[in-house]
């Protein structure tokens, strides 16, 4: 009995998820200590939660313009290279921030975002034409499967740094971190250009439409536009979390003695790379979900994952934010697969570019509004972000059947 070959399309789909492996091992290595880095250099609660979203908005928003440029010039990898090599260059130099210079590093973070607006319409596009041929929700899930192992290796990576680099103050070890990240940022530049000379169009995996379709607004388009932008409301920045985590579950001082052995400023990376391990087993397997029953994938990711807050927020007990966090975990790895795979379902190939634009502008819109808004609740009141955080993403739900329906 022959084995069965991968297809062309698979090949492909596995070497851009290669890729994403080693860029989230960079960025996302860089996210497990960010807003712990941010406070260590004087931002408060209230910034981190204004940065993280700002970043998030111009992340997301100006993709709608890039993907217009992408729609039009057809320079899918013109675009992807140069918006990976700006995204992996801006983590590595923020070990050249200086103390309190945390108004350096949120600009880093910035231009960080802006590399990932550049290049996402654009690696969304030709991933989207390889899907096209395998299925979208497995497709995307099985990228965003390795996307998130990179996700994974990345704080463990850091905290094997941390473990090792008993000298120095906090600080100095943070910078160690950053300038470690720069190994795994050139090899997804090596990578991606491998790709490139083996796939040099990936749009022709995916036929040309017989005639022109142009791009047009769906019912079921806006109605998940507006349940994810809810959803992207609600959900809290991992910076926020860290910085919450590393407040009140680090220091002896707070009474808390049977959680310093489990939870202290070297492990705080590999609470993020938990989160990253759940959110790989998530984005598969409801990526494969999505395929079977479309966005009511969505509806059963949202009830799983939205009292998150409740538990990492509301209680004053290890056990109870680590459930948390697995539940954070589980929202992301399905937003972030099924996202993907609903825009390529229902947006024609000539403007796809364009749809994923729309889509991510408002996600992105969203996000930054809720971060920041959730960010200064913190400092006001906990029950109140936690209460906002909850219905919103359940508000979410009514909009994902509505969705579904008019598919």
């Amino acid at each position: 009995m022959k084995k069965k070959k991968l297809s062309q399309a698979m090949i492909f789909i596995i070497l851009f998820g290669i890729v994403s492996l080693f860029s989230d091992m960079t960025h996302e290595g860089a996210s497990s200590i960010r807003g712990a880095y941010l406070s260590l250099l004087g931002a408060s609660a209230g910034t981190i939660g204004f940065i993280s979203g700002l970043g998030e908005l111009i992340g997301y928003s100006m993709r709608y313009v890039f993907g217009r440029i992408t729609d039009k010039t057809h320079k899918y990898w013109t675009m992807t290279i140069f918006g990976y090599i700006l995204d992996i260059i801006a983590v590595p130099c923020l070990t050249l921030v200086g103390e309190n210079g945390w108004i350096a590093a949120c600009l880093l973070l910035v231009v960080q975002r802006m590399g990932k607006a550049i290049k996402k319409p654009a690696k969304d596009t030709i991933m989207s034409f390889a899907a096209s041929q395998e299925g979208a929700g497995k497709s995307f899930g099985i990228q965003e499967l390795l996307d998130q192992i990179g996700a994974f290796l990345g704080p463990v990576l850091l905290y094997l740094v941390m473990l090792f680099k008993t000298d120095g103050t906090t600080f100095e070890i943070y910078k160690t971190c950053f300038a470690i990240l720069l190994v795994p940022g050139m090899i997804t530049i090596i990578m991606l250009f491998v790709t490139k000379y083996k796939f040099p169009n990936p749009e022709h995996f995916e036929p040309e439409p017989k005639e022109y379709v142009p791009f047009k607004m769906k019912k079921s388009f806006i109605y998940y536009i507006a349940g994810i932008s809810l959803f992207s409301f609600g959900f809290i920045d991992y910076s926020l979390i860290i910085m919450h985590v590393s407040k009140n579950f680090t220091s002896i001082s707070t009474g808390l003695v049977e959680t310093s052995s489990i939870i202290n400023s070297g492990t705080i990376p590999l609470l993020y790379a938990g989160a990253m391990l759940v959110d790989a087993v998530a984005a598969l397997f409801f990526g494969y979900m999505f395929d079977k029953k479309g966005t009511r994938a969505l509806v059963i990711s949202t009830i799983i994952s939205a009292p998150f807050s409740l538990f990492i927020f509301g209680f004053n007990s290890v056990n109870a934010v680590l459930f948390g966090i697995v539940l954070w975990g589980v929202g992301m790895g399905a937003q972030e697969s099924i996202l993907k795979a609903a825009v390529t379902s229902v947006v024609p190939k000539q403007s796809r570019a364009t749809g994923y634009g729309i889509f991510e502008c408002f996600f992105g819109i969203f996000w930054f509004l809720g971060s920041w808004l959730l960010g200064v609740l913190y400092d006001i009141s906990i029950p109140l972000m936690i209460g906002i955080s909850i219905i919103a993403q359940i508000l979410a739900i009514p909009f994902y059947f509505k969705s579904s329906k008019e598919a």
